[in-house]
């Protein structure tokens, strides 16, 4: 008869091993189906870890470490990691992240340049310089938030104004297209706050601010369809202002109702829900 600690160990080495992997690219599409004309249903950034789920011969399912979202990638833009390797990427320290919506930085292995859009973590960075699986890169150290940003009114304007006009991509979140839940995950995640993917997802964290007189600066504003699902959501810049991804980045005007948009002939284009803070 097998003691509790025979069966544990006879579990675990029947238990399959989940292999890591690791975004090389700047941007990776993660799509609904294994396919190239498949859905968009996020991105990847550049150091992004996933669990491999499934693979075919040419598409791999993942699941995105960072907020969990799953989809397949195309098998030619994710690298697989060695569990030794996995390790150091885990116990890297990712605090330093990109700040503004693209910079470059320059490998010090063959001195080619690799565009980096905001919200990017840079594993061990440090004066400039930071090093993912044994190859060093160089970059703008003004365009690095070495730690996250205080969450006040000017720091908050200071970053988002650098995002205004980027246009909407469905499950975009890069400087060249986001989407609105991809637009407010980045840019809190340069405030130390890592937002889940979606709109419907967001509006379960926080604490909820119980109106807009009670507004901060950073808190986001969610809104719904007739039916009454949440789904667009943006950035409160004060209790009159709001900046979110609606066609582009801009700020408008919203009060209790919603969102009033001037350029679309002074109408009400978004009905407030609800406010939280994180």
């Amino acid at each position: 008869m097998l003691c509790v600690s025979e069966k544990i160990c006879i579990f675990a080495a029947e238990m399959p091993l989940i292999m890591k992997g690791i975004v090389l690219h700047s941007v990776v599409p993660v799509r609904a189906e294994a396919s190239e004309t498949s859905e968009q249903l996020t991105q990847l950034l550049f150091c992004e870890t996933v669990d491999i789920l499934e693979e075919n011969p040419r598409w791999i399912r993942i699941q995105n470490d960072t907020d969990g979202q799953t989809g397949w990638v195309d098998f030619k833009m994710l690298t697989k990691l060695s569990d030794l390797e996995s390790e150091l990427v885990s116990n890297a320290d990712k605090s330093a992240r990109v700040k503004m919506p693209m910079a470059y930085a320059v490998s010090e292995n063959n001195g080619q340049t690799l565009p980096l859009t905001a919200g990017t973590c840079l594993p061990n960075y440090a004066d400039g310089r930071f090093e993912i699986l044994g190859v060093g890169f160089r970059i703008d150290p003004s365009m690095v938030a070495e730690k996250p940003i205080e969450l006040t009114q000017d720091n908050m304007m200071q970053v988002v104004r650098f995002f205004l006009n980027i246009p909407y991509l469905w499950g975009g979140k890069n400087a060249m297209g986001m989407d609105c839940s991809g637009f407010t995950q980045i840019i809190h995640s340069l405030f130390g706050h890592q937002l889940l993917r979606n709109a419907s997802e967001q509006v379960m964290q926080g604490m909820p601010v119980e109106s807009l007189k009670n507004a901060h600066a950073g808190d986001v504003a969610f809104f719904d369809h007739e039916d009454g699902k949440i789904s667009h959501v943006g950035l409160l810049l004060d209790s009159e202002r709001i900046i979110h991804c609606s066609g582009r980045v801009k700020v408008e005007k919203i009060d209790e109702s919603g969102i009033y948009s001037i350029e679309q002939g002074g109408t009400y284009t978004h009905h407030l829900v609800t406010i939280r803070r994180y």
